[in-house]
């Protein structure tokens, strides 16, 4: 956790928003079916690297093996404190990952039917709003309930939900040249009229 003040913030708000604008671009050019796929392929590769990191931490040290200036023991633990992850926070982040990427895809989907492909950016900023008003609040109340006093945990997801959607609106001009490049090079430009929403399907 980082303190910045009135924020108080995960470090993953450094990298995390870019999911949302490459999924607000997929979702625009290729529409809601292709997004669900890579969200569910994106997931995929989350849970196979939890299960390498746990693998990695059981698997016996090399006696010899150390960090820096720490003996193999401490080492192992340092290491293990690095790699390890708490159920809790996996399944919080697995949660709010899911219910974050389908809501920002789904909302995206529709405001483009609704807007006939106009507004690009009021699509990207709202959907990112819905989506991460989502995600930040349960990530952030499952992860830290009970262990965070309550007026903290507020601020927490406030300052993420806030932080990460003016980091949307300021990347918007990169995402209209990126929606703008795509849809010119790959001649596609999906309206998912005819699509089924449901989260649980693989094909359209």
């Amino acid at each position: 956790l980082v303190d910045l003040g009135i924020f108080l913030l995960p470090a993953a708000i450094l990298i995390f928003p870019v999911s949302y604008i490459f999924g607000d671009i997929l979702t625009e050019v290729y529409g809601y079916g292709q997004a669900r796929r890579i969200i569910w392929t994106g997931f995929g590769c989350n849970l196979l690297a939890v299960f390498v990191f746990q693998l990695s931490i059981a698997l016996p040290a090399a006696p010899f093996w150390r960090l820096g200036a720490l003996d193999s023991a401490a080492s192992q633990q340092a290491y293990q404190a690095v790699f390890a992850v708490a159920p809790r926070i996996l399944t919080a982040s697995f949660l709010a990952y899911l219910a974050g990427e389908f809501l920002n895809s789904f909302v995206m989907a529709k405001m483009k039917i609704r807007t006939d492909g106009r507004h690009l950016w009021m699509r990207t900023i709202g959907s990112t709003v819905v989506g991460q008003l989502a995600d930040s609040g349960i990530f952030i109340f499952l992860a830290f309930y009970g262990s965070v006093p309550a007026d903290a945990l507020l601020k927490m997801a406030g300052s993420q939900w806030l932080l990460k959607s003016a980091y949307e609106a300021l990347i918007t001009p990169l995402t209209y040249l990126a929606v703008n490049f795509l849809k010119r090079e790959e001649q596609k430009d999906v309206f998912d009229r005819n699509t089924n929403f449901n989260p649980l399907r693989w094909k359209d």
